[in-house]
């Protein structure tokens, strides 16, 4: 479920003064989107979508400053009255009207101000609580970018999961995350993972302990958060089991509400793990690019046949 986050976390965040509303800085922010409430001061009601942080900006205020003494009362408590609405934030430090102080008062919501402009302001703000308030989850596994793509390497306690990103970073891979990586899913469906930060750039080596890869292999050799491409599922060998060969079969596997591509690898003696995920990093990479060296040879395959019929009959 998503998180909330509270309107003094955006005071403390982005700096701002807090003009009257103390009381309500623990109102929470449930969503990520922001509202400039224009048609409200216009006295257009219908839809005002009050969870959203209410932002005045120059347009609204100038229209505001042209209307009568009664009417300037009456917008300002219809905007200040909802109990949901988490705070209203004035930009470009203008001046905050004597109506809206006193509707603000009376309902205790949090009046808030800025120097930033209206646009940075909303950008700088939406980015935030977008990653705040994104779904998350912690999954156990190794996040490694590989040649640019983010795999997740996923299987059981002890099958090798660490000792592969080790010679993955060897090779002159980074590491994000050892163990537990943080995932957060985006607005557009796209899984950004991180490191918790007590764990973050250590890995866990059987017999040899914890140790610190940006210490031993330079900054070069970490990064704090990766978009994940590729979850890369690390299994024991099992003889009876038919594995792909081809590559036809594109599997695919669900974090949170997102799908992600899943390659099962086969652990047993002799296989060398790194350097089939790097293969797998960049056959992913070729296939975004258009080009599928199983279905490639497949059509070759069928033409030959075809080819091998013909000239038998």
């Amino acid at each position: 479920m998503p998180r909330k986050v509270k309107v003094s976390d955006l005071v403390e965040e982005f700096h701002l003064e807090v003009i009257c509303g103390e009381g309500g800085l623990k109102r929470p922010i449930t969503v990520a989107d922001l509202y400039r409430p224009g048609l409200v001061m216009a006295g257009f009601y219908e839809f005002h979508p009050t969870e959203r942080v209410q932002i005045l900006g120059k347009t609204e205020l100038t229209f505001f400053d042209g209307l009568s003494s009664e009417e300037r009362m009456i917008r300002m408590r219809k905007l200040s009255e909802p109990q949901d609405t988490p705070c209203i934030l004035i930009s470009r430090g203008l001046d905050v009207p004597i109506e809206l102080l006193a509707a603000a008062n009376d309902f205790q919501i949090p009046v808030l101000r800025t120097k930033v402009s209206t646009t940075i302001l909303a950008s700088r703000i939406t980015g935030f609580l977008e990653n705040k308030l994104a779904p998350s989850t912690t999954i156990h596994g190794v996040l490694v970018d590989v040649y640019g793509i983010g795999m997740l390497i996923s299987g059981s306690s002890g099958i090798g999961k660490s000792e592969t990103a080790l010679e993955l970073v060897k090779r002159g891979h980074r590491l994000i995350a050892d163990d537990a990586v943080e995932i957060r899913q985006t607005a557009d469906h796209i899984l950004n993972g991180n490191a918790p930060e007590l764990i973050r750039h250590l890995l866990e080596i059987r017999g040899v302990g914890i140790i610190n890869v940006m210490t031993l292999f330079g900054a070069g050799a970490v990064r704090n958060v990766k978009k994940i491409s590729v979850v890369v599922k690390l299994e024991t060998w099992q003889q009876e089991k038919q594995y792909d060969r081809l590559g036809l079969d594109e599997e695919t596997t669900r974090i949170i509400d997102t799908d992600i591509p899943l390659v099962t690898i086969p652990v047993r003696p002799g296989r060398n793990l790194a350097v089939i995920i790097e293969v797998a990093a960049m056959n992913f990479r070729l296939k975004r690019m258009g080009y599928n060296a199983a279905l490639q040879f497949t059509n070759k395959l069928t033409e030959s046949l075809s080819e091998d019929i013909d000239d038998m009959e």
